[in-house]
């Protein structure tokens, strides 16, 4: 089984799809006529640069970060180990099917709530995103091993092609664009879990803090301006983490 690919933009489409966006945003509050319930996009700017000149902003984006981070880190490590050693042993894939499936069709807020009965409320972030990320991983790069041309490894065990030859030029193609994909999904639900885990954990200095505050003092332009930072550090972190395995591989087939 192939995995699908999305068509990449050209950067005009990309510039004129975000400006209809804005337009239609726009629209909308000229429509709705309330700064409570819809404010503009000029106001979520204006309120989104002025809340950049205080040092608790740069914290807040610091410490939901580095959790998001290593929450996602830690699930594409473990995935990819339970991933490679169920590819092997067909009992493990076996033994974590019914955890990999509950996982999946448990509401995230149903495990925050539970988590915070273990866990304290910052490493909450952390956890919850290694949960949400852990089996998107795993079943992706399991599919992508899985999909190996069995010919191509016989070829290979005729020739006695080493290990490491079998892993650079033969796994590792077919598993980049599983992996590739699976992390482009997985990096927009680690900071949807890791963020609605602090809206709920509320620790102190974290961005779920200030989208908490700002819903309990009905603060309409602080939520949009922090909406659009958790937008944004979504799809810088995509671009790195994609960009950083496209790097690694490049590195592993040129060795």
């Amino acid at each position: 089984m192939s995995v699908p690919t999305s068509v990449k933009l050209p950067t005009w489409a990309k510039a004129l799809s975000i400006l209809l966006a804005l337009l239609v945003w726009q629209l909308a509050a000229w429509l709705v006529q309330s700064h409570l319930l819809l404010v503009s996009p000029w106001t979520a700017l204006v309120r989104l640069g002025s809340l950049s000149g205080q040092g608790s902003f740069w914290l807040a984006v610091f410490h939901s970060l580095g959790r998001i981070l290593l929450g996602f880190a830690l699930a594409l490590l473990t995935g990819i180990f339970l991933a490679v050693v169920s590819a092997r042993w067909h009992l493990v894939d076996a033994l974590l099917w019914p955890y990999m499936a509950a996982i999946k069709a448990t509401p995230v807020a149903s495990f925050i709530i539970l988590c915070l009965i273990w866990l304290d409320s910052r490493s909450l972030s952390v956890f919850i995103s290694f949960l949400m990320v852990l089996p998107i991983i795993y079943t992706s790069v399991l599919q992508g091993i899985r999909s190996t041309d069995i010919q191509l490894l016989e070829m290979a065990a005729v020739f006695k092609v080493s290990r490491w030859r079998r892993l650079v030029y033969i796994y590792l193609p077919q598993l980049r664009p599983f992996l590739v994909a699976s992390c482009t999904v997985a990096t927009g639900l680690a900071w949807k879990a890791g963020i609605a885990a602090e809206v709920i954990g509320i620790p102190a200095g974290t961005i779920g803090e200030r989208l908490y505050q700002a819903k309990i003092y009905l603060d309409t332009g602080d939520l949009f301006a922090w909406t659009i930072v958790v937008v944004g550090l979504s799809i810088l972190v995509d671009k790195a983490i994609v960009h950083g395995l496209d790097q690694w591989f490049a590195f592993v087939e040129s060795r």
